[in-house]
């Protein structure tokens, strides 16, 4: 109970950071709003589909950047449960942003960030993980899930269930219900590929 003002200030700082939508910013700047175009999804894959590599490069970056951030500012002001808060908060403030009508992405470039910088003995891997699964089958929304569930795993594990096993798998969970679309088009044979670009109507 000590911390709790603490850990409240690091989700604060994590939830504004993580509204910062780098995808909707730079779309804009391109004289569009990524939110009508493809998935609709300001996230680095949509960006990547409608705007091309570079779009969706600096999309990935900015948005795994600000996790980072808010993880290091955490762990600066409440030690490891700190970084957690803040980083949950980041990929909430992601998903839905408060400068944005909380219309956001799905997450997983700051769980990328977050994931790494929070405990990166285990993350590193589940990011390896995710790039070959990415390159095997070309399906990013595949990979995605195969970060998250194998990090939620691996904290589980080696960290234990409670807090860091609780927070590794909450966040899985969002992603999951972020992605069900994405699953249930896996599942029929209709999720896109990397490569099958969507039309710029910007």
């Amino acid at each position: 109970m000590e911390q709790l003002p603490s850990l409240l200030l690091c989700a604060v700082i994590g939830y504004l950071l993580g509204s910062v939508s780098a995808g909707i910013l730079y779309s804009h700047l391109l004289g569009s709003d990524i939110r009508r175009h493809g998935s609709k999804n300001p996230g680095a894959s949509n960006m990547l589909r409608i705007y091309g590599m570079n779009a969706g490069t600096i999309t990935f970056i900015f948005d795994c950047a600000k996790a980072i951030g808010a993880v290091l500012l955490g762990r600066l002001i409440a030690g490891q449960n700190g970084a957690m808060a803040a980083g949950f908060f980041a990929i909430i403030g992601h998903n839905w942003p408060l400068y944005f009508g909380f219309k956001g992405g799905k997450g997983i470039a700051c769980c990328t960030g977050v994931f790494v910088f929070a405990f990166p003995v285990l993350g590193i891997p589940a990011v390896l993980l995710d790039i070959l699964t990415i390159v095997l089958t070309r399906y990013i929304s595949l990979g995605s899930m195969v970060l998250v569930i194998s990090y939620a795993i691996l904290v589980s594990v080696f960290k234990g269930l409670w807090p860091a096993g609780v927070w590794a798998i909450a966040l899985a969970l969002i992603a999951i219900w972020r992605h069900w679309g994405n699953l249930q088009r896996l599942k029929n044979g209709t999720e896109r590929k990397i490569g099958q670009k969507e039309e710029n109507k910007a």
